[in-house]
C-alpha cells in the first residue's frame, strides 16, 4: 500500500508485468473457498519458465552459507535491498536459511496473508465460519490485491493489535503490524515470512514443526486455496522458480514510496521444483521501477531454491 494509502495499487511503470485493476467486482469469487470444512489446494500451472538446478548432493558448508554464495551473483549494488528465505519442506532438516535475515521491509501487500490467517484464527477461537461478507473480502484481497476488501479486513481483526497477536501466535518474532489504517508499512523479516509460510502449508512430518495453538487445516486449506488461485496479472515473482506445470502460490506486494520515488518489491510463496516443495520470502526495496524489482525477486527466488536443494535430506523411513 502506498504512503498515500490510496485505493489501488500504483500502476505506473509497470512495463511487461501489466497489472490488473483491483476492484472486488472483478473477483469471480467462490465462497467454499473458506469454508469451516476446508477445500483441496488447487494451485494454477505457472507458464514456462527458467527452472532452479535439480537436488545435488548435500554440500559441506551449511545451508546459510550456500545461499549467500548462491546469491552473490544476485546482490543488488548502490541502495538497493535485499532479503531472502527460503525452507525445503520435504527436507528433515527443516532448517530455513536465511539473508540478510534481521533486516526489516515493509510489507506492501504480502501482510495480506498475515491478514487472512488472523482472521482465521480469530474465527477459530469464536468457533465459527467466515461470513458470507468475509469470504468475499478474503478471496478479493488475495486473488486481486484488493485494497478496499483488507481495509474491510485490518478493521475487522482490531488492525496493527490484532495482527501482532496472531502473529505470536504463529511463531513471528520480528512482525509489527503498520500504524493506523497503514497496514502496507507493516514490519517484517524475511525468516518471518517463511514461519508464516510454514504455518500454513507445511504437511506430514514437517506440520510437527507448527506451533501449537495455530491454524486448523480447514483455515490453512483456505489460504493455500486462495495463494494458488491468485490473479493471471500477478503471477510473478517466486513462482517464476518452479518447475513448469509445476503447482505454486504465492502473494506479491509493490509499495512506491512518495519520499524517494522507488519501489518496494516482494514476493513470498510455495512452488515446487523437481518434485519437492520450497516455501520462499523475497523482499526488496530501493527499486527504481517495478520491472527491476521483480526481476531482482525472480532471480534471487531462483538462485534461493537452488541453494536449498543442494541439502535436501529424506525423512528418516
Amino acid at each position: 500500500m502506498p504512503d498515500r494509502q490510496n485505493r489501488t495499487h500504483t500502476a505506473r511503470g509497470l512495463g511487461a508485468h501489466t497489472l490488473r485493476g483491483c476492484a472486488a467486482t472483478a473477483v469471480v469469487v467462490s465462497l467454499a473457498a473458506c469454508s469451516v470444512a476446508g477445500t483441496p489446494y488447487r494451485a494454477q500451472a505457472p507458464v514456462a519458465r527458467t527452472v532452479a538446478p535439480a537436488p545435488g548432493p548435500a554440500a559441506r558448508e551449511n545451508l546459510g552459507a550456500t545461499l549467500a554464495r548462491a546469491l552473490r551473483p544476485v546482490l543488488p549494488g548502490s541502495d538497493r535491498r535485499l532479503a531472502v528465505a527460503v525452507l525445503a519442506l520435504d527436507s528433515a532438516d527443516q532448517e530455513v536459511a536465511s539473508y540478510g535475515q534481521d533486516a526489516a521491509f515493509d510489507t506492501a501487500s504480502i501482510i495480506k496473508v498475515g491478514i487472512l490467517a488472523t482472521l482465521l484464527l480469530q474465527a477459530q477461537d469464536e468457533e465459527r465460519e467466515l461470513t458470507a461478507a468475509e469470504r468475499r473480502s478474503a478471496e478479493a484481497m488475495i486473488r486481486t490485491s484488493d485494497n478496499d476488501a483488507t481495509n474491510v479486513l485490518w478493521r475487522a481483526i482490531g488492525e496493527a493489535e490484532g495482527l501482532d497477536t496472531a502473529g505470536e501466535r504463529l511463531g513471528l518474532s520480528s512482525t509489527r503490524g503498520g500504524p493506523g489504517m497503514r497496514w502496507g508499512l507493516t514490519q517484517t523479516t524475511a525468516t518471518d515470512q517463511v514461519k508464516l509460510l510454514r504455518a500454513i502449508f507445511a504437511r506430514g512430518p514437517a506440520a510437527l514443526a507448527r506451533p501449537p495453538e495455530g491454524l486448523n487445516e480447514a483455515s490453512r486449506a483456505c489460504i493455500r486455496e486462495l495463494m494458488g488461485s491468485i490473479a493471471q496479472d500477478q503471477d510473478w515473482g517466486v513462482s517464476a522458480a518452479g518447475s513448469p506445470g509445476s503447482r505454486w502460490a504465492l502473494k506479491n506486494g509493490w509499495l512506491r514510496r512518495t519520499t524517494t520515488g522507488l519501489w518496494v518489491i516482494n514476493s513470498v510463496g510455495q512452488v515446487t521444483v523437481h518434485g519437492r516443495r520450497y516455501l520462499v520470502s523475497v523482499l526488496s526495496s530501493g527499486n527504481a521501477s517495478i520491472k527491476s524489482g521483480i526481476s531482482l525477486v525472480e532471480r534471487a527466488a531462483r538462485a534461493a531454491i537452488g541453494a536449498a536443494s543442494a541439502h535436501v535430506r529424506p525423512w528418516p523411513q
